[in-house]
């Protein structure tokens, strides 16, 4: 268990695997808080797009002097990004950060900096974190790792679905299953599988289904402890 909080349960996975939501959800059921990481990565990239210069010249040093005054609040069940005391709101996820997120994230610096706001949101809490380097990186010693993984095309009309609002025709899904794989694919040696983390592969399931397993598992190691 990590010292640094009360309960940890880390939900790593690929990008578009459902962490964030299903982390949400299960923070709800369980009566603890959400941390989702990769909104700090989107303040960090939407802090530097407000300064001069174009992100094929962007340092990871500049990204971290950028996103100096951002934070993560918290709030009844989950933490929330702030600038200074502003709430970041839905600035995170226009198209613009969405497309310069992934530069950001590979960023060594970047990480390190997410990773530690991370930490500090999480001592002494009940927390279900979810991201890149949960559950090796900031959290080695979490008694419960879920790797949350799918099919890249389900995954595909999963995400259309919500972004839409509508059914994605098959020509939309495999044009976003293709940015999927591609993304797979530069994310591979930097979004690593736990070796002791439970594999849940959410295709063939419902929200509620994954849900009510990972919710499972985790009242399991509390009863343990």
């Amino acid at each position: 268990m990590d010292a640094s909080a009360s309960h940890v349960v880390t939900i790593d996975g690929p990008a578009a695997s459902g962490k964030s939501s299903t982390a949400q959800w299960v923070a709800d059921t369980l009566g603890w808080q959400h941390i989702d990481s990769g909104s700090l990565y989107r303040a960090a990239t939407w802090a530097r797009q407000r300064q001069a210069g174009s992100p094929e010249g962007w340092t990871e040093a500049s990204v971290v002097a950028a996103a100096a005054n951002v934070s993560l609040r918290p709030e009844a069940r989950a933490f929330y990004p702030v600038a200074g005391d502003l709430p970041i709101g839905d600035a995170i996820r226009s198209v613009e950060v969405t497309a310069d997120v992934s530069r950001v994230a590979r960023m060594p610096g970047v990480r390190a900096w997410v990773n530690e706001r991370v930490r500090e949101a999480a001592r002494g809490r009940d927390v279900v974190v979810d991201g890149r380097d949960m559950g090796t990186v900031v959290f080695p010693g979490a008694p419960l790792k879920i790797w949350l993984v799918a099919d890249p095309w389900e995954r595909a009309r999963r995400r259309l679905t919500q972004r839409l609002e509508r059914r994605p025709s098959d020509e939309e899904i495999a044009a976003e299953t293709d940015e999927i794989v591609q993304r797979d694919a530069r994310d591979a040696t930097q979004t690593v599988q736990a070796k002791d983390a439970v594999l849940v592969d959410t295709t063939y399931l419902t929200q509620p289904e994954q849900v009510e397993r990972i919710v499972a598992l985790a009242r399991a190691v509390v009863q343990k402890r």
